[in-house]
């Protein structure tokens, strides 16, 4: 995957880079406010168990769910709470501040094996410097079916995870995931999450999920999650799928109302 920015749309901003650093930031999130990223994938090629068409940071070059010999890129635990000590501590001195400490990156964070170890290394470590601070983790979904995973979840304040479509089909065009990724199980997992925040981002152009259909279908999947709340938003960067666009604001809240009256749940629109 090229590194290099692509040009700009109307309305729309750059690709983001692959993140070069493990901890990076902070940076002004929309949601999270003054968030430093914690990048558990390492530098090199994105890794991510789905090939979302919306992705800022292009491409999937190959789709996984586990990461097998791919292993050896990822930075230990050890390494990664080093790197996040050091930066804390500059934040303390130079008083930066800061909102989340947010598991993100180069793919999805879950799929590294020392999830539950990290986890615990950095709630020790926001604890001692930035005790105001939330834990946060941005994911698709796709290992929440593994107890594993949501057993290292607990130890997060604000698990964002991804639900951009009420039926396989649609999610399957939409987020392009990995072979054996499976649907009914990753909803089954987020209806097991203790305090799941649900993101969802809408589209519309050579795939879009705002037919009255698929919006009344994602509603109800949302309806037999019961997550805490839900979050809303379109494009704000280059897609890797360029016939994508955003969707105008009046059908974020549209969407917005229709799924609170249908499943009673708080819903934001970013």
């Amino acid at each position: 995957m090229s590194r290099k920015e692509t040009e700009m749309k109307p309305g729309v901003r750059r690709h983001l880079l692959v993140k070069e650093d493990l901890v990076y930031g902070p940076l002004l999130s929309r949601r999270l406010g003054h968030s430093l990223g914690v990048n558990l994938l390492g530098a090199g090629e994105k890794l991510c168990s789905f090939n979302c068409r919306y992705c800022q940071c292009g491409w999937t070059a190959r789709p996984i769910l586990e990461v097998g010999e791919l292993i050896a890129d990822l930075p230990a635990a050890e390494k990664v709470a080093d790197a996040l000590e050091a930066r804390l501590q500059q934040v303390c001195r130079e008083s930066i501040p800061i909102d989340a400490i947010t598991f993100s990156g180069n793919g999805e964070p879950t799929l590294h094996p020392e999830l539950q170890a990290i986890v615990n290394a950095a709630s020790v470590l926001r604890d001692r410097y930035v005790p105001h601070a939330k834990l946060a983790i941005l994911s698709n979904s796709s290992t929440v079916y593994r107890p594993e995973i949501r057993a290292a979840l607990e130890g997060v304040d604000l698990k964002l995870m991804k639900l951009d479509a009420g039926s396989e089909a649609l999610m399957r065009r939409i987020n392009l995931p990995a072979k054996g990724c499976d649907f009914a199980q990753m909803l089954q997992g987020l209806a097991q999450l203790d305090g799941v925040l649900l993101q969802a981002m809408f589209v519309w152009g050579r795939v879009a999920n705002t037919a009255p259909a698929a919006i009344r279908e994602w509603a109800d999947r949302v309806a037999a999650i019961r997550p805490l709340g839900v979050q809303v938003y379109t494009l704000d960067r280059v897609p890797a799928d360029s016939g994508l666009t955003p969707v105008s604001r009046a059908v974020l809240e549209s969407i917005a109302g229709y799924a609170r009256r249908r499943a009673h749940v708080a819903i934001e629109v970013y």
